[in-house]
Order: C-alpha cells, then sequence, then structure tokens
C-alpha cells in the first residue's frame, strides 16, 4: 500500500501535489471517462465487469485504453488498504494539448488519475430515502462513463432541492435510471429493471443483483417501467457501487406501499452481503 497517495500519469505522490494543465481536455470539454470499483478488505469487487464497462466507455469515445487489465490491477492494488472497505476512481481523459482545439488532438498522451477512498456507511441503507421523479433530460449515450455529468448533476440537485436524496428520471413516460444510480421496482411480486441500452449505465451492481435473483429463484424481468408502474411498485430501490442496494420509501411526497423497506429488499440486500462475504 502506499500511504496517503494517488496515481497520477504513473507517480504515486500526495494529492496535494497531484496536479494537471488546465488545456486538459478532461477540464476544458469534459472530454473523458471514468470508472468507480469497491473494494472489499482489499478484494477489487467484480473487477473484470468494470474493466469491460471501462473498455466501452473509451471505445465510444474513440480513446486508447492507456494500460492493460494487469496493469491497471497493480496501480489499483498499491493504493489498497487491505484491512478497510474502500474504493477506487479511476479517471482518464484526452490529456493536454498544445492549444485548445474541439477535435481530437494528434500525439496527445491521455490523463491518468487514480485514487483510493474509504467507504463510508451511507444512513439510509436501513430506513429508505426519498426520491423525486424528474424529466430525463440528459444526452443520447448515457451508457457510457463519461465525466461529462453536469446533466446527472442538475437533475441530483433538482431532488435535492425537493428535499429527496436521488433523482428517479423519465422518458417518454418510462423511468431510465437514477441521476446517480439504477433503478429496481417491485411489481406484482416480481422484480423489475429497465432493459439495457443507450439510456442508462449499464451498473455492475444492477447485473450482480439480476445474477442473485436467477441464483435464489427471485422472479424478475429487465422490461420498461412506466411512471404510472412505478408510482403503484409494491418496492423502489437505487442501486450504485459505492451504495450497494438503497430502498425509496417515499416517491414524490408520497409514501412507497407502507412507508417502510420492503421484505424483498431486506432479503436481497442480505443475499448481496453474503455474496460480498463470499468473495473475501
Amino acid at each position: 500500500m502506499v500511504n496517503n497517495a494517488v496515481y497520477l500519469n504513473g507517480e504515486y505522490l500526495p494529492l496535494s501535489e497531484a496536479k494537471v494543465s488546465v488545456l486538459d481536455r478532461g477540464f476544458l470539454f469534459g472530454d473523458g471517462v471514468y470508472e468507480v470499483i469497491p473494494a472489499y478488505k482489499g478484494r477489487l469487487f467484480h473487477l473484470e465487469d468494470h474493466f469491460l464497462r471501462l473498455e466501452n466507455s473509451l471505445a465510444g469515445i474513440r480513446l486508447d485504453n492507456p494500460h492493460s487489465r494487469e496493469q491497471w490491477q497493480s496501480i489499483f492494488t498499491a493504493l489498497l488498504d487491505s484491512d478497510k472497505d474502500q474504493y477506487i476512481y479511476l479517471q482518464i481523459t484526452r490529456g493536454a494539448p498544445a492549444k485548445r482545439d474541439h477535435a481530437f488532438p494528434d500525439n496527445t498522451p491521455p490523463t491518468v488519475f487514480v485514487m483510493c477512498s474509504d467507504i463510508v456507511p451511507f444512513d439510509g441503507k436501513s430506513t429508505g430515502i426519498k426520491a423525486a421523479t424528474l424529466t430525463d433530460s440528459r444526452w443520447l449515450f448515457c451508457n457510457l462513463k463519461t465525466i461529462a455529468l453536469l446533466g446527472n448533476i442538475l437533475h441530483r440537485q433538482e431532488a435535492v432541492d425537493k428535499e429527496s436524496s436521488e433523482a428517479i428520471l423519465i422518458k417518454n413516460g418510462y423511468v431510465t435510471e437514477g441521476a446517480a444510480s439504477n433503478v429496481f421496482a417491485v411489481i406484482r411480486g416480481e422484480l423489475v429493471t429497465p432493459p439495457k441500452g443507450p439510456a442508462i449505465l449499464p451498473g455492475i451492481t444492477r447485473d450482480v443483483i439480476l445474477a442473485i435473483a436467477e441464483r435464489n429463484r427471485i422472479p424478475y424481468q429487465e422490461t420498461a417501467i412506466s411512471l404510472a408502474e412505478l408510482k403503484s411498485a409494491e418496492e423502489i430501490w437505487v442501486t450504485s457501487s459505492i451504495r450497494e442496494i438503497i430502498p425509496v420509501v417515499e416517491l414524490d411526497g408520497l409514501p412507497v406501499a407502507d412507508g417502510e423497506p420492503g421484505p424483498l429488499y431486506r432479503q436481497m440486500d442480505g443475499l448481496f452481503q453474503t455474496y460480498k462475504q463470499s468473495l473475501a
């Protein structure tokens, strides 16, 4: 473990000394991708799936991967503490060319930044959270994990302004995802989540939940969820790599079912925690 350090362009150094050029295309254009990878007691969670999503994001913005999977794993491992639950944040931009120009620069090495932070337990995990539905006004490539997150940020802040913890986004009358999460609902006793496609980020936690449901014979579907179905759902969850599974107990100011985390959430969260421990 490299104590109190981050990785920047081939060097481990204190965060206070990590600097990038003001001409970096990540700073000027949001031209880059990122990935967030949980690590439980030093073990990176579903690393191969995170690598695949990273590679898809890089290909989607036509940026070459600067490292092999083995090199990435070595970089990450040096930052991890085997006694803690942490997460890796990785960001790759198209680098800092000599001048500002919208076109891709020639012969410009990418900027690579990696840091490691502790996972802080989320209070809403046991009590549930409030969420607000908002019209999804983001771009057409939400399946790419890019650093151009202004649309997500504006939606999340609008939810916060409504005293909610998350925005659940609606496009053409159907759920896409949360501002920083995937969405699940329990509808007529069945677990449902929107299918993968350009409208949503393919979440690793989302896929793990579906695999757990399959193994435990929990009925599920990957299919569209209408706003009306969401509002009458027996349970609603939002999921992400760091917060894992969070129950939504209030939607647009009204309780979801009885306003308490539901029985399928409690079952799935228990199965998810057991699965995590089985990988340690």
